[in-house]
């Protein structure tokens, strides 16, 4: 039996962080082994120049240089999904237009706050068509349900290439189901920062999870799940917990670490972020250097795992 929803991401798509160079700039080569590596985990596409990527320190021009890196060595391989999240629906529209002539496979859009309903609508209809053939829209609400069920409907329904919906509401769980059910799964959902609660999206059928770093564990996860392994699924998962509770205090300490574990890695130069991203105080420094340890060693063991297995 054919699948309601036509979007192939079943699966991890990462929300890559943007690798810097010591004197600042962008780190084009970091960026090329952050690619291979992604595409390497297993990961069904890539989510690029979002938060994690600290999108709002870039300029117009190192984003467009950025997309056209990321594209050109991704090759399609896997699908590449550019963040046009910013100030206004004009600027989203511009960077719409950047990701497509990059070769982009798709868009993603959170839109400003204080837009009403009519005004986010039109928004997501102008930013997809100056865009490829994919719109994402990011459901963001740090403290609340996010945007009400009959606006994401009616956007399904007049918006021809709105086909993924990010989920990232309190709770986030509730709201999978929701959409789920009443577009019969025929719209791909995703989530994002609630990835701490993956076990429980799993079992509600959620898509796509858009973590960052840490790709072969979150893999594995997915794969141990979907191959009816669910016991060794949730253990990988608790054994990640450490790191998750760490990172999830704010986001730019997920950035620093997430940073940090690509460096250890060997795929970014340094580990460097720009403001408004904090350095870590000493304290913190001393737990990140361990969960930083924990979490390259439990994503080799998954690799290797997933590897013979």
């Amino acid at each position: 039996m054919t699948a309601p929803c036509p979007i192939a991401m079943r699966g991890i798509v990462p929300s890559l962080n943007t690798p810097f160079t010591d004197d600042d700039r962008l780190d084009e080569a970091g960026i090329g082994r952050l690619v291979d590596a992604t595409v390497a985990s297993g990961a069904v596409g890539m989510l690029v120049l979002a938060f994690a990527g600290e999108q709002g320190s870039l300029s117009a021009a190192e984003r467009e240089r950025a997309i056209n890196l990321i594209v050109a060595r991704n090759a399609k391989r896997i699908p590449v999904v550019m963040s046009v999240t910013s100030a206004d629906v004009a600027a989203s529209t511009a960077l719409a237009q950047v990701a497509r002539a990059a070769g982009a496979d798709g868009v993603c859009w959170q839109s400003p706050a204080g837009l009403d309903d009519a005004a986010v609508m039109d928004g997501a209809a102008r930013i997809a068509d100056a865009g490829p053939d994919l719109f994402m829209l990011q459901d963001l609400d740090w403290g609340g349900g996010g945007l009400k069920l009959d606006t994401i409907l009616r956007m399904f329904e007049r918006v021809t290439r709105f086909k993924c919906l990010k989920v990232e509401t309190v709770p986030a769980g509730p709201k999978y189901s929701a959409v789920l059910a009443a577009t019969g799964g025929r719209l791909h959902v995703s989530g994002g920062w609630a990835v701490s609660q993956m076990p429980e999206a799993l079992a509600r059928g959620v898509h796509a999870f858009m973590p960052t770093s840490m790709d072969h564990i979150y893999v594995r996860i997915h794969r141990l799940f979907h191959d009816g392994r669910e016991a060794e699924a949730r253990a990988l998962f608790e054994r990640l917990l450490p790191v998750l509770a760490f990172t999830q205090a704010h986001l730019h300490v997920s950035i620093r670490v997430f940073k940090m574990i690509r460096h250890r890695q060997g795929i970014f130069a340094t580990d460097r972020c720009r403001p408004p991203v904090p350095e870590l105080d000493a304290f913190q420094r001393r737990e990140a250097d361990a969960l930083v340890a924990r979490a390259i060693a439990l994503d080799d063991e998954a690799a290797r795992l997933s590897g013979g297995n």
